[in-house]
């Protein structure tokens, strides 16, 4: 049950991250149309992918210029934090083009580097799951009581979380 409280309230702030963004104005000024937004160069990546075990996930945000902000929301397994919650922020990310790379915070001495690409994945439309793909190279570091660095090598293809993109969120 608070897995899913946990889910519910970053789906809330995701919602309304999205709906405090103010479009371009459109229209028409002295009696010239306004020439039109420019096209976007890369696809809009923004979102919720799986990760390691079923109910973690990665949060996505792309910024302006490339920039990357997002968490890394896992499982604790150390015997202080089993089955806790954590939430590892990105302390960089980069965009470009679709190549993705972020480094997250550390917390109970655990962090997380990513190098890799999102892909079209087997959903058919915008807002279904697996409409993208972030493949890759995921580094899971730990620093032991010793402060002895060992780190853990794998590839990863986390998949786009559902959206609901017809829907408008509560104001």
């Amino acid at each position: 049950m608070k897995r899913f409280a946990i889910f519910v309230l970053v789906v809330f702030f995701s919602a309304v991250m999205c709906a405090g963004q103010n479009p371009p104005a459109a229209g028409t000024a002295g009696g010239t149309q306004a020439s039109p937004p420019p096209a976007q160069s890369s696809a809009d990546y923004s979102g919720m992918y799986s990760f390691l075990r079923e109910g973690e996930f990665v949060q996505v945000t792309i910024e302006d210029a490339g920039h990357v902000t997002g968490f890394v929301s896992r499982y604790g397994d150390l015997d202080s934090d089993k089955g806790a919650f954590l939430d590892h922020f990105f302390k960089d990310g980069k965009l470009d083009g679709n190549k993705l790379t972020f480094t997250s915070e550390t917390v109970h001495g655990v962090w997380f580097d990513f190098k890799g690409a999102f892909e079209r994945g087997e959903g058919k439309n915008p807002g279904d799951e697996a409409y993208y793909v972030l493949k890759g190279t995921l580094t899971e570091s730990t620093n032991d009581a010793s402060k002895k660095t060992q780190s853990k090598t794998t590839q990863v293809a986390l998949k786009s979380f559902p959206q609901d993109l017809g829907a408008t969120p509560p104001r």
